[in-house]
């Protein structure tokens, strides 16, 4: 599926990627044409069915959608949905009724995300070290944004079955001792010093300050942007420290999912701040860490890991569920 012209489209489904900072909209049409994709910040609407509705005011010529599939970053446990890192909070069945949708599918951004994994092309992935995905086994996906996602996807007879869980608030383990410091010094802060404490936007800010009070320097402030900017790092060896640390727990908990999921179809590495990462990543202790599992560590081997480059692959999760 590629961002496509708007001719001849005759029907469209609404699509949605919604996290704690920005929401992404699109409409697909029923043969995978993307179209009229926008980006609105959560913190400027009150609600999710204002920034919808902000978004389809913009739909030109366009059919207006009667069917939708949102990825959000929230559990998803019933009709009610109440986003984890973000205020907006809301009734499956009254969205629904509001927009005038005839189908409204509601489903965590990892399980969207886990859906695109099979209708990803070469060119929206880039492999990070060896090994190769054996057919019909599970496969494995996680991404730090301004939270963790964790999911997964498991083969069936007619297809793939993806996991909704929340992965990203299991508990995070160090490996080394200066890992297992920035831990115990984080467990002063926060009452469970889960994986996404770490590993996010906001983890990353945590792993800097924690640094900086190990090492009895005063914190500058570093948002995650700057503490990951190469400049500022090559001027404050702790800011990349924390970006190395960053790298090297994720492959940490990417070889953990691994193992649990038997991915031997590969694990794979969406989200926001990896991509941005680029060579950093590629050269940092990543894989390493991913295929450092003791006794276990040739079984990891031999199993691929990619960075998810397409720009919107929770649309194709999202169009993939409304074409089943």
């Amino acid at each position: 599926m590629r961002l496509s012209s708007e001719d001849d489209i005759t029907e469209t489904w609404l699509v949605a990627d919604i996290g704690a900072t920005n929401a992404r909209f699109g409409l697909v049409s029923p043969k995978g044409a993307i179209l009229r994709t926008r980006t609105l910040a959560v913190a400027n609407h009150p609600s999710i069915a204002d920034a919808i509705t902000a978004y389809l005011g913009e739909h030109g010529t366009l059919p207006m959608p009667r069917q939708a599939a949102l990825a959000i970053a929230s559990a998803i446990t019933g009709d009610r949905v109440a986003m984890t890192n973000h205020p907006w909070s809301f009734s499956i069945s009254a969205l629904r009724t509001q927009l005038g949708l005839a189908r409204l599918e509601v489903i965590n951004d990892f399980t969207a995300l886990a859906m695109a994994l099979p209708h990803l092309s070469p060119e929206d992935r880039h492999p990070l070290g060896g090994g190769t995905a054996v057919a019909g086994t599970p496969i494995g996906v996680l991404g730090p944004g301004s939270g963790l996602g964790v999911s997964g996807l498991i083969p069936s007879g007619r297809g793939w079955i993806p996991l909704s869980g929340e992965g990203g608030h299991a508990t995070m383990a160090p490996a080394t001792d200066r890992e297992s410091a920035v831990v115990d010094r984080m467990r002063q802060h926060f009452d469970h010093v889960s994986a996404e404490r770490v590993l996010s936007g906001p983890g990353l800010v945590n792993l800097y300050n924690a640094l900086a009070t190990l090492d009895g320097e005063p914190s500058r402030g570093y948002t995650a942007a700057q503490v990951t900017d190469p400049e500022i790092g090559a001027a404050d060896p702790l800011c990349a420290e924390a970006t190395a640390l960053f790298c090297a727990m994720l492959g940490t908990m990417a070889g953990n999912l691994a193992l649990t999921l038997g991915a031997r179809g590969g694990i794979y590495i969406g989200g926001g701040i990896v991509p941005r990462l680029g060579q950093r990543f590629a050269q940092s202790s990543f894989r390493a860490r991913f295929e450092a599992k003791g006794r276990f560590s040739e079984y990891l081997a031999a199993i691929p890991t990619w960075v998810v480059t397409h720009p919107l692959p929770a649309f194709l999760g999202c169009a993939a569920i409304l074409s089943a």
